[in-house]
């Protein structure tokens, strides 16, 4: 059955029915490459995002990502796994290592490297969150965190925010809030409440308009848990990777009503956590400490699967049950790969870089704001960027099609990185990324800003 793009939600990506896509393939793409995408369509299920896909690789190293016709690509997407860049030679010499002294540790056994990794994430990890469970995938350390939220609690009500994302299984779709994943799929799972984000942008309480945020939604979220009265948990990213920026006082205020209502606060840090905010953890901008962590992504250092569940000491109550109990789940190698990474985070100062390039970046991007109408806002937290393209900055109507327009362009240009929720240039460079190499991007991005409203000036 043929894919309906009107049908087609915009908020996770860009999609791969959109006619731009097939514009750019028509013109970039040669005999090799169109073969290989053929061959890819014929044997993966299609789906939104990733198949029929836009181009093919043939390497990624660093920063960069390099196509099949030898073109080279700033990736400042990169899934989220990137924090230490593509092949980074620590990861790579440690995996080797392990796979040479021991490539796969039988269920039931423990092995030294999966013990020093977890003490080296406890050590990291805010607060008294000192409890470690270890999964293939963040989606299913998200499943982890629901169960142990259960056993916990008692109960079994989630309250989580439309337009996020928790991942790709039944549970976490259920959790998220995008139509992509949720519409037309048959029931979810029962008692997942959903509440606004704190997009101050676009706040459904207009407080743009009113001289400020007064946290009406962090009110409405404490109203749901006063109302429900049997909520388990609370499951947030602590900034949308959009990104929405919440207001310092929002999780605050967050945690006092998860206290005063018996419920947890989750923080999903997937894609946030491992210094990509310019902090070790997101959590730490709003001075607040979760009752769990859900960690994934770069995790296994853009090399391997890992992911993982942190939780507070007196949540070690499951041990007649399994929560987790992945074939995968004390991986050796992924162990190796994820302690190098740690170190590397600790060693090189990436925590640091994308603190002092990501207040660089948002300095630039401003001054495009003051000088392009089609920019309507720019946000961001150390390396975790957002350019919005508006028709009308009064009206706030999305520039769609501009925003896929600077896109495409851009990925001529060597820069690839996705869109978000339709009209945002989402920006998630490495954290390895020098001054000189981000500048560059920055440029082409103003580049495409030029070429794309029409403007005349650089």
């Amino acid at each position: 059955m043929a894919a309906d793009s009107s049908h087609v939600d915009r908020s996770e990506g860009d999609v791969n029915l959109s006619p731009r896509r097939q514009q750019w393939q028509d013109a970039q793409l040669d005999a090799a490459t169109r073969k290989l995408l053929a061959d890819d369509a014929k044997w993966f299920l299609e789906q939104s995002l990733s198949t029929p896909c836009l181009n093919a690789l043939s390497g990624a190293r660093g920063i960069y990502i390099e196509d099949l016709q030898g073109r080279r690509y700033m990736d400042f997407h990169g899934n989220s796994v990137h924090q230490v860049g593509f092949g980074h030679p620590r990861v790579i010499e440690a995996i080797k290592q392990q796979l040479d002294a021991m490539p796969f540790c039988t269920r039931r056994y423990a092995n030294q490297v999966a013990v020093d990794f977890a003490a080296k994430l406890a050590t990291a990890s805010p607060g008294n969150l000192n409890k470690i469970l270890l999964a293939p995938g963040g989606t299913s350390a998200i499943g982890m965190a629901l169960k142990l939220a259960r056993i916990v609690t008692g109960r079994f009500k989630t309250i989580s925010m439309w337009d996020s994302f928790h991942g790709a299984s039944l549970d976490s779709i259920s959790l998220g809030g995008e139509a992509i994943f949720r519409s037309r799929i048959g029931p979810l799972l029962p008692g997942t409440e959903h509440v606004p984000p704190a997009d101050s942008y676009r706040c459904l309480w207009d407080c743009s308009t009113r001289g400020g945020c007064d946290l009406k939604c962090s009110n409405y979220l404490e109203y749901v848990l006063e109302k429900e009265g049997d909520v388990a948990a609370v499951i947030a990213e602590p900034i949308r990777s959009t990104p929405f920026v919440p207001p310092p006082e929002y999780w605050e205020a967050v945690r006092r009503a998860c206290d005063k209502h018996g419920a947890l606060l989750i923080f999903d840090e997937i894609c946030l956590g491992l210094g990509r905010t310019g902090k070790m953890w997101a959590s730490e901008h709003f001075g607040v400490v979760p009752d769990m962590m859900v960690l994934g992504k770069g995790l296994g250092g853009g090399v391997f699967p890992l992911a993982a569940l942190v939780a507070r000491d007196d949540f070690d109550v499951a041990g007649d049950r399994a929560l987790g109990h992945y074939t995968h789940e004390k991986s050796p190698v992924a162990c190796a790969a994820g302690l190098a990474t740690l170190q590397i985070i600790e060693d090189e100062k990436l925590v640091e870089n994308a603190r002092e390039l990501g207040a660089h970046a948002m300095r630039r991007m401003q001054a495009m704001k003051e000088k392009f109408p089609l920019i309507g806002d720019v946000r961001g937290v150390g390396l975790l960027l957002g350019i919005e393209l508006v028709k009308d900055r009064q009206t706030k109507e999305k520039a769609t099609d501009e925003a896929e327009a600077v896109m495409y362009r851009a990925l001529e240009l060597g820069l690839s990185f996705k869109l978000t929720m339709g009209s945002i240039l989402t920006l998630t460079p490495p954290l390895v990324i020098e001054r000189a190499e981000l500048d560059k991007a920055l440029d082409i991005i103003e580049q495409c800003l030029v070429e794309v409203s029409g403007n005349s000036f650089r």
